[in-house]
């Protein structure tokens, strides 16, 4: 599958290793892909970079790795991805007077707010429920990580459990795109756990079955 990455921070740059040697052409989405920082993610990934919509425009599947303040002018500069499937793998958080928090919730999401942005592609919301070392690498973990998503394309979803499987996670379907609203506030209890709980970010979730 030709997948673009948009972001080549922490999480950008954990999926991209994570990606690695898993039979998926990746693309790097950077403002400045000859950086010499980017170009060191891509080498070590064996990816390529190219500006943020030319690796768009490329790709069979976007994975939206952006901080939420920088989102929406992101995406929109990205064109028109029109059927393409896209990861929205952001926790919309703003700084509250109690503190690191979501921005909204309730009666929409971030992955809704997303799909609003891009109404031609077919958004899933998935890969915010851990840190970013688990994306890259979690075969160690006793258990095998579960990573829920939300969307309301079955084929696209068909899609994205190859990508969660490929990173060493166990898929789950979670439902329409409006249980986004239940998967950042799931992303914000490990944050929660591994930052303010002292739990560090070695873990991630799991679901085990009886007799399993």
């Amino acid at each position: 599958m030709d997948i673009a990455i948009i972001g080549t921070g922490n999480v950008g740059g954990a999926i991209a290793r994570g990606l690695k040697g898993k039979g998926h052409r990746v693309t790097l989405g950077a403002r400045d892909p000859q950086a010499p920082e980017v170009a060191a993610l891509a080498a070590g990934a064996g990816a390529a970079a190219a500006l943020p919509a030319v690796a768009a425009a490329g790709a069979e599947l976007v994975i939206l790795a952006l901080p939420w303040a920088a989102a929406e002018a992101a995406v929109r500069a990205l064109g028109d991805l029109s059927g393409k499937v896209v990861i929205d793998c952001m926790n919309p958080i703003a700084r509250r007077e109690i503190g690191v928090g979501l921005a909204v919730g309730h009666t929409t999401s971030g992955g809704e707010i997303v799909q609003g942005w891009l109404p031609g592609a077919r958004v899933v919301k998935t890969l915010n429920q851990v840190g970013a070392e688990m994306m890259e690498a979690n075969a160690r973990l006793p258990h095998r990580p579960v990573m829920f998503m939300a969307g309301d394309d079955a084929g696209a979803k068909a899609r994205v459990a190859e990508v969660l499987a490929a990173l060493g996670f166990e898929p789950l379907d979670a439902g329409d795109i409006t249980k986004a609203r239940l998967l950042e506030p799931f992303g914000m209890l490990w944050i929660n756990q591994a930052l303010m709980r002292g739990k560090g970010r070695a873990w991630a979730f799991a679901a085990v079955e009886a007799g399993k």
